[in-house]
């Protein structure tokens, strides 16, 4: 996989609690990992991507 840029919360620092961290790859793809195992990524498409977001403002839980 090619070099990503993650970002993440501006709160968030790896001395602290795990934090979700967002890339986008080459493809438009969402790549997501946790700030304190960034070895292990969870990759969405953009559908599943704005379904996600999507569910979230709505206020749905997971």
């Amino acid at each position: 996989m090619d070099q990503l840029d993650f970002v993440g919360p501006q709160r968030c620092d790896n001395s602290g609690p795990n934090c979700v961290q967002v890339a986008i790859d080459a493809d438009g793809n969402r790549v997501v990992r946790n700030s304190q195992r960034p070895e292990t990524q969870v990759v969405f498409d953009q559908q599943e991507w704005e379904t996600f977001v999507s569910s979230v403002r709505a206020g749905q839980t997971f």
